[in-house]
């Protein structure tokens, strides 16, 4: 939630401050954008709210994103999303206890996208989460050009592990639309900062406060757990 344009935007501290005392349970930022020391401070001060820091790898080359991984652990991280290069961050996290999520299919550019078949994707989808230290997936669905509905189905319905869907979540029809597909959770972020969703021209923190309010009132009606990540 708390980027633009797969970046952590320079002011995260205060938007955090706007929503830290809604009923957000996690926080998440991008591993571009902040340096270690901003991100170190950011992340220990979701955590004074209670919160989960979620941290998302975006970037392209290998070593950036290893180098990500264990700034994650540094930085005392609890989910770590994104990235593509499993097995050896796999081994970077170990004994770690943050919960990791990889990106399933090809991901490709900055802002990052999702390309290939959904059967490509579905079965990256069960790969992934056939190795070890892989605890869900973070599914770039609105970052692909096909048919979104179809490709979150098939894949919610071919693994066994929680999917959360990242990206370009900016509607109530898109969320009704992951909900209906079971995903466990999705992030937004820039449709929140830059004020389009929901209620175009509310406050931060009102809008959060709507989104989560949405999103429980279809877990009452369906008694089904539906969680909000931060970060987009």
């Amino acid at each position: 939630m708390l980027t633009r344009d797969d970046c952590t935007v320079d002011n995260a501290l205060s938007v955090y401050q706007e929503v830290r005392d809604t009923e957000l349970k996690y926080v998440g930022f991008k591993d571009i954008g902040l340096n270690f020391k901003q991100l170190n401070e950011l992340a220990a001060t979701i955590r004074s709210g209670e919160q989960k820091v979620v941290f998302e790898v975006v970037s392209e080359r290998k070593e950036d994103e290893l180098r990500s991984a264990q700034a994650a652990i540094d930085i005392g991280a609890e989910y770590l999303l994104g990235g593509t290069h499993v097995h050896e961050v796999v081994k970077i996290l170990a004994g770690s206890g943050i919960r990791y999520f990889p990106f399933p299919g090809r991901v490709v550019g900055h802002p990052s996208k999702l390309c290939g078949t959904i059967k490509e994707i579905v079965d990256s989808a069960q790969r992934l989460v056939a190795v070890e230290g892989v605890d869900g997936l973070d599914l770039l669905a609105y970052r692909y050009e096909g048919d979104v509905t179809t490709l979150v189905q098939s894949l919610v319905s071919a693994v066994d592990a929680p999917v959360i869907a990242a990206g370009g979540i900016d509607s109530d029809e898109k969320i009704e639309s992951l909900t209906e597909a079971g995903v466990w959770g999705f992030t937004i972020g820039s449709a929140i900062l830059n004020l389009r969703y929901p209620l175009s021209g509310a406050t931060i923190r009102d809008k959060v406060a709507l989104i989560l309010k949405s999103v429980g009132s279809r877990e009452e009606k369906e008694n089904y757990e539906r969680t909000i990540h931060l970060c987009d």
